[in-house]
């Protein structure tokens, strides 16, 4: 997962303090050490989307934060994310959807409640 957000944090070519601040803080809830964090900018590990449905839907939603944590959306990494959404298996449309509607709460931030409901609402 943080070699996944580290790798979105470059797609626009530059990698803000913001970010990586970001990267760090999930990272340490993840139970990562520093020097762990410091060693996937270098070296990231190989991608491995998480098994359950819902876990699939948090990483995505963990890119959107941190694609809208330095305040600035690029035309890479909204292609870049519907392109992870993909690889996630998360259904496109929900996907394009979440992109779309971001931009309609405050700091592009979609409350849980409404998200939930997107995917719901496209589900197979």
């Amino acid at each position: 997962m943080i070699s996944e957000l580290i790798e979105l944090s470059k797609v626009d070519g530059k990698v803000t303090e913001m970010e990586t601040g970001f990267i760090h803080q999930i990272g340490k809830q993840m139970g990562l050490e520093e020097a762990d964090m410091l060693h996937l900018f270098e070296f990231p590990f190989p991608y491995t989307p998480p098994t359950e449905h819902f876990e699939r839907i948090v990483q995505f939603q963990r890119m959107v934060l941190l694609m809208n944590v330095d305040m600035e959306v690029h035309d890479k990494e909204l292609a870049h994310l519907r392109f992870m959404g993909m690889r996630l298996g998360l259904n496109p449309n929900a996907v394009n959807e979440v992109l779309e509607k971001m931009h309609d709460y405050p700091n592009n931030m979609i409350p849980p409640n409404d998200l939930i409901a997107i995917y719901a609402k496209h589900m197979n």
